[in-house]
């Protein structure tokens, strides 16, 4: 019998054995699981401001780390070798990843306070197709009065939202664009990001991201409604695409692109930073 995964706008109808779109849920059992709990593909110590965060904690230090599987289909995913991957053999699995429980990932976040290390980071892959593994995760980390922070492209249901807010303290969001169809080729939905934000935004410390890639969401009218809907008071990030994944023949966004539409961005928002320029 097919069980509906509610964790986001695809809703996948899955078969027993069947994996989601994500590649990373799974209907076993007679009810969804996300296969990629504590799988870990990626590990490592970096600036915060490098999520990117420039308003929470700057300075700081945090263990960044990533699973497999993502929601989305951007044709220019820098993390493409572990977002689009679905390790469904379990000797591949072991080869490609490393098992940490919650209990585990945390022990090695207080491990590195010594270096400067504040927390966790969830990032690399889509940490929310794995929301149940954060949260646990997330948990442990306040108990021990460190902080979580997630980089996500924010389309999750608000009820996934909901069960993680109590322990995250920011949020890097990624706002592709604002164009409804643009959402639609990336596999996405722009609606769902909009309510993620607000709500998001209500809890904990949010700065949001739009990768700015020729032809496709460098319009300046959009960038403004984005903008306006943004408002004064979230941090935006406009960065400039390197060709990448699907995209390598696509041109590397032009500087004074991004410096234009982050100038016009900030007619809206207070805090506007460009990146990779």
């Amino acid at each position: 019998m097919r069980i509906v995964c509610q964790t986001c706008m695809h809703h996948c109808s899955l078969e027993p054995g069947q994996t989601g779109r994500c590649g990373a849920r799974k209907h076993e059992n007679g009810k969804i699981i996300c296969s990629n709990y504590g799988r870990i593909t990626a590990f490592a110590l970096d600036p915060i401001e490098k999520k990117p965060l420039k308003m929470f904690c700057p300075g700081s230090l945090i263990l960044s780390v990533g699973s497999y599987g993502c929601n989305l289909s951007c044709p220019f995913c820098q993390n493409y070798e572990i977002s689009k991957c679905s390790i469904s053999d379990e000797s591949q699995m072991e080869q490609r990843t490393a098992y940490l429980s919650p209990e585990q990932l945390a022990q090695k976040a207080a491990q590195y306070q010594s270096q400067g290390n504040i927390g966790l980071a969830f990032t690399y892959n889509e940490p929310l197709v794995g929301w149940e593994y954060v949260r646990d995760t997330a948990k442990i980390v306040k108990e021990a009065g460190m902080k979580t922070v997630l980089v996500t492209n924010g389309t999750a249901s608000v009820d996934v939202l909901k069960e993680l807010l109590p322990y995250i303290d920011a949020m890097n969001i990624d706002l592709k664009g604002f164009d409804e169809a643009y959402y639609r080729r990336l596999g996405g939905d722009l609606e769902t990001v909009k309510t993620f934000i607000q709500t998001a935004a209500k809890a904990c410390h949010v700065e949001l991201t739009t990768l700015i890639v020729p032809g496709e969401n460098d319009d300046a009218a959009k960038m403004e409604e984005q903008a306006r809907w943004i408002g004064p008071d979230i941090p935006l990030h406009v960065t400039r695409f390197f060709p990448r994944y699907q995209m390598t023949e696509k041109e590397t966004t032009d500087v004074q692109t991004v410096y234009r539409l982050a100038n016009l961005a900030g007619k809206y928002v207070e805090h506007v930073f460009v990146g990779n320029c």
